[in-house]
């Protein structure tokens, strides 16, 4: 079975939105947009780089496969992510496309959890959920997600849309590795391990 790894940029109040520029995603008017440069390093790059080693295709929402469709094919081939991005298989989930120009691409058809399932059971390496906020939601509904590798920025934004927001389903993390940057980074591997427990001191 394959497993489904969610990998998120994150501030340390828990917003994901628009890490990488102040257009790439200014809905409910976010003014936030390009938060993650310049409390980034290279370490964090390397942490990246490491995480889509024994993956083989990622599973993306419709607004960040159009964020990436429209800058990757395009982009510097010095980048060492720009061969990546492209060859590597992107599923995409979306309601409202009906056909993808990207390369190696393919829409799920019919309901996503189902599709994501089916996904999750073939053979084949792991997929990374980049972004794509709203699909990692419903897989966390639905107890699709096998992985989180997250990275904690120092920075705080106080509003935009969170990986974790009201309504997640109570969940234990058992961490995998968590280690921390120069630049105060938290690079976080977990892996979801039931419900938590309570108690009282």
């Amino acid at each position: 079975m394959r497993k489904i790894i969610v990998c998120t940029f994150l501030t340390l109040d828990g917003v994901m939105q628009a890490p990488g520029g102040p257009d790439e995603d200014a809905g409910s008017g976010f003014k936030h947009g390009g938060w993650q440069k310049m409390v980034s390093d290279d370490e964090v790059g390397a942490a990246i780089a490491g995480w889509y080693q024994h993956s083989d295709a990622m599973l993306l929402g419709r607004k960040t496969y159009e964020i990436f469709a429209s800058y990757w094919p395009s982009a510097d081939p010095g980048n060492p992510f720009t061969d990546r991005m492209n060859s590597t298989h992107k599923y995409v989930a979306s309601r409202t496309l009906t056909s993808l120009e990207w390369q190696n691409s393919t829409l799920l058809e019919g309901d996503v959890v189902d599709a994501v399932r089916m996904l999750r059971a073939s053979d084949g390496g792991n997929i990374n959920v980049v972004g794509s906020g709203d699909l990692a939601q419903t897989l966390m509904q639905h107890d699709l997600v096998d992985e989180y590798r997250l990275t904690i920025h120092p920075v705080i934004i106080g509003t935009g849309k969170r990986l974790f927001a009201d309504g997640a389903i109570p969940t234990a993390l058992e961490p995998v590795s968590v280690s921390t940057t120069k630049g105060g980074t938290v690079l976080g591997v977990y892996r979801p391990n039931g419900k938590p427990s309570y108690d009282s001191y």
